[in-house]
């Protein structure tokens, strides 16, 4: 693969600070807005904040999704993945939580900051 810049890294990334303003809380990893939103859709958390981009843990860029205090949760279910859209109509990233949650309806989900990673080219 051919090499990319840091600056070209970024912007993809910055793409997501400036457009992913909604995490959804899933069922299960989705591949479309639609899943993220509707078929696997548990929860969710507005107004994000991110950290980044920076260098990342290994290799590449990352942008860090910072801790979610206050995601409402609205259907009861185990939370597996995360997803992250702009509330309208793009799903940007989405993947596997870290520890999955049993969530109920009606009440509040956090979860830990975490990096969204794009490594180098190799």
């Amino acid at each position: 693969m051919a090499y990319l810049s840091d600056a070209l890294l970024d912007l993809a990334l910055q793409e997501i600070e400036d457009s992913a303003s909604q995490l959804n809380i899933c069922n299960d990893e989705p591949a479309t807005y639609a899943a993220a939103t509707t078929t696997y859709f548990l929860g969710d958390a507005t107004i994000l904040t991110y950290t980044g981009p920076a260098n990342g843990d290994t290799s590449g860029r990352k942008t860090t999704v910072d801790a979610i205090t206050d995601g409402s949760v609205l259907t009861t279910g185990t939370a597996l993945a995360w997803a992250l859209t702009d509330g309208s109509t793009t799903l940007y990233a989405a993947g596997s939580l870290t520890t999955s949650q049993v969530v109920t309806a009606g009440n509040v989900f956090t979860l830990t900051a975490f990096d969204i990673e794009i490594p180098d080219a190799e």
